[in-house]
């Protein structure tokens, strides 16, 4: 079923690729990474070319929930412990900016903007949201405790976050992308020193974006060991209570709630692609529970990538790419993360400083937990003598009954039930060996 964006605003249509083309930055995937990056450089005056495999935002920016927030669950305290509070606190900017800045472009487009303050809640963990706030009272940040919250359970309490923001965000691009270089149904299949072939055309290009959601490259850069995907579900809900905010749980496998007009959204269920999870029955049981009078009006899931140390890659490729950027890994704050990357990759572009570029550089170290796991995977699904196999890779593939697709846990490409590529870092169709 389509989500609620979806199934209320319709999109402008972009003509494919027909013939070579030469310009100076080409930016690759249509989602709202991509689109930000167009928009920004249209403003700034650079000549530019955004091409998109099939419609634009027709992958995860279609299936968000739709919160513009500089609160991402529980990370200041982990991000003061990981990097220190100078880092901590540049994080904090660049996405309260992000924010800003939407409040600025959404005063000229009809989009459902709201300002509405942010909770991260936890059920039964009160000392760890005591140290969110002790992090953030360290960065300036006048976050607030709230001892209650009008969720139907018991809670600890919540981090509470003013003046955070929700929009529609496909009535936002339908508004942004008009007037935008862009080509549709236009898939590159290969990248070369100095532009790309796509349709059968030659783009040439002094400057590449890749915003494909999973870099599309695997011999640069190592973001299959670095990155890995998380899906999550939806419901939209009538007859649902008004919550009047943005609640998650600071804990990753537990709930969201957001309104959306007369609709409660409810997300959760959330688990590594590939791996078992809650899923939709996990938020059916939920709402038999607790929303016993409401019922559904549409339902959808989401597909993220979450990087080692949960920071978004925003820059160079890599140390040997010269003139190719990335954009990826946003862990499940796409929105401000989007907005973010479209101001850094176009002051890198420009040759500007910028002062978030360090904080986002996808050369960072790898050295994170997370990495173990991530190699420990992709061992674990090559070995595993079964079929089919992921083509982008080779690892074995796992039958999803809920979603009756097939998933790869290695890396989170997603196929249907016929073979047909659903989600990347795959380019083609499974196979079989």
């Amino acid at each position: 079923m389509d989500s609620v964006w979806r199934q209320t605003a319709q999109l402008p249509q972009f003509a494919p690729l027909r013939s070579d083309l030469k310009t100076d930055v080409l930016i690759i995937g249509g989602g709202m990474a991509g689109l930000l990056c167009a928009l920004r450089l249209a403003r700034a005056g650079v000549d530019y070319a955004l091409v998109e495999a099939d419609r634009i935002c027709g992958g995860i920016t279609q299936n968000t929930t739709a919160k513009i927030t500089s609160q991402h669950g529980l990370i200041y305290d982990r991000l003061i412990r990981q990097f220190g509070v100078e880092a901590a606190r540049l994080y904090l900017k660049a996405n309260q900016a992000a924010l800003q800045e939407y409040r600025r472009l959404c005063r000229d487009i009809d989009c459902d903007f709201e300002e509405k303050d942010s909770f991260v809640y936890s059920l039964n963990d009160r000392k760890k949201l005591e140290r969110e706030l002790t992090a953030l009272n360290r960065l300036g940040f006048a976050a607030e405790f709230a001892e209650q919250i009008p969720l139907p359970f018991p809670v600890a309490g919540a981090v509470k976050f003013k003046r955070q923001a929700q929009f529609h965000p496909l009535k936002f691009i339908a508004a942004a992308a008009k007037g935008l270089q862009i080509f549709e149904h236009t898939r590159v299949l290969e990248l070369f020193s100095g532009g790309a072939t796509a349709n059968g055309q030659r783009i040439k290009a002094e400057k590449i974006i890749v915003a494909t959601h999973f870099p599309l490259l695997n011999r640069h850069g190592g973001y299959f060991l670095k990155l890995y995907q998380h899906r999550s579900y939806v419901l939209a809900l009538k007859n649902a209570p008004d919550v009047g905010g943005m609640y998650i749980d600071g804990d990753e496998r537990g709930l969201s709630f957001r309104n959306d007009g007369d609709l409660l959204l409810l997300g959760g269920g959330s688990h590594r692609t590939g791996k078992q999870g809650g899923g939709y029955k996990e938020l059916e049981r939920f709402v038999q529970s607790r929303y016993p009078d409401a019922w559904e009006t549409a339902r959808w899931a989401a597909q993220d990538c979450m990087t080692l140390d949960g920071v978004p890659y925003i820059g160079p490729y890599s140390k040997n790419t010269s003139g190719l950027y990335v954009a990826a890994g946003f862990n499940k704050w796409g929105l401000s993360s989007c907005m973010a990357a479209a101001a850094v990759l176009t002051d890198q572009i420009l040759g500007r400083e910028n002062p978030y570029a360090k904080l986002f550089s996808p050369s960072r170290t790898v050295f994170r937990p997370q990495l173990a796991i991530n190699g420990l995977e992709s061992v674990l699904g090559l070995l595993t003598p079964t079929v089919p196999r992921c083509p982008h890779m080779g690892c074995a593939l796992k039958y999803n009954a809920a979603e009756h697709s097939w998933d790869c846990p290695c890396h989170g490409s997603r196929f249907g039930e016929n073979g047909t590529l659903l989600d990347n870092p795959a380019t083609g169709s499974k196979k079989r060996m």
